[in-house]
């Protein structure tokens, strides 16, 4: 079959397009032909080595398409089902192995490019604003890129709270306010449309650039809810701060511990499909690749030329 491989770490131009023998599944595995993979911040860190993992590896991190082949044991899934993963290593392939218990069905309304395009992201969204902190009805959330993948969905579920969402962009997002970062200074601008009090919560996925106003944005006992890097990874930091400037909480999520049964795994999923079948979320696919453009898709995702999904296609 066709992959993207790494054989050691670096830019864009590691990404590899090359044949490898299919994958055979094991016991409690399924084998999945891709018939779309999502590009996220996450499949860079993988190839930066932000994120070390073992080489030569394919990249990838959600896929959706048909379960071809199933290993011993596996009763969840058979041949034919369509399904969808996130967090599982090798979706830039023609085919994946997967654990049967990390597999989500896919309805019959839904295309593989926007079941693979939600998972990834779409959960995240729907952790952030139901877990990590429970969004509440009138409560003012800041979310900085909020035009990028998870910002456009995380801005969508948050509104469907009844929360007032104020977003940090560089173009339109749907949130009730902008700020524009690349004229204003985000800080003043949250101060300001709160009447000075700050926000409830910061669902911050930039990092390093974003860290210490995202902290001053917050009211007494605020969270700021720190889920991704894509500015670099934020400095050693004296959590003694967060006393100082309000009793303020932090917290570094992961998916991965946000779903950590197959019950909540089909919860998060479950709900994301049933709101993209009322019409009540909307993922935009920014562009299709075929499979071997990975770096060109990598390299429009590193330089934020997106506001909304990449896909790639085998």
């Amino acid at each position: 079959m066709k992959a993207i491989r790494i054989h050691n770490h670096g830019g864009p131009e590691v990404l590899a397009y090359e044949d490898v023998p299919a994958p055979e599944p094991k016991a409690g595995e399924a084998r999945v032909k891709i018939e779309a993979s999502g590009v996220n911040f996450i499949d860079i860190y993988h190839r930066t080595g932000l994120y070390p993992m073992n080489r030569p590896c394919i990249l990838g991190s959600e896929g959706a398409g048909i379960v071809d082949a199933v290993g011993e044991g596996v009763t969840g899934v058979k041949q034919g089902d369509r399904v969808a993963y996130a967090m599982i290593p090798g979706s830039y392939a023609e085919y994946a192995v997967v654990p049967a218990g990390k597999l989500v069905p896919v309805p019959d309304d839904i295309d593989a490019k926007s079941a693979a395009g939600i998972m990834l992201q779409g959960m995240t969204a729907h952790y952030l604003t139901h877990s990590t902190y429970p969004l509440q009805k009138d409560e003012t959330a800041l979310v900085h890129a909020a035009a990028g993948g998870v910002g456009l969905l995380l801005v969508q579920v948050a509104k469907m709270l009844g929360a007032r969402v104020i977003g940090t962009v560089s173009t339109e997002a749907g949130a009730d306010e902008i700020i524009l970062y690349t004229q204003a200074d985000f800080l003043a601008e949250a101060k300001r449309i709160t009447n000075g009090q700050g926000v409830h919560v910061v669902y911050d996925s930039v990092g390093a650039t974003t860290f210490e106003k995202s902290l001053d944005c917050l009211r007494p006992r605020g969270y700021l809810v720190l889920f991704g890097q894509s500015s670099g990874p934020v400095a050693a930091f004296d959590p003694a701060k967060l006393a100082a400037k309000g009793s303020l909480f932090l917290t570094r999520p992961s998916l991965a511990h946000y779903t950590l049964t197959r019950a909540e795994l089909l919860r998060r999923a479950t709900d994301l499909f049933d709101w993209m079948q009322a019409g009540k979320l909307k993922l935009r696919i920014e562009k299709s690749l075929p499979l071997q453009d990975a770096s060109e898709a990598q390299q429009l995702l590193e330089k934020r030329r997106t506001t909304g999904k990449l896909i790639l296609v085998p």
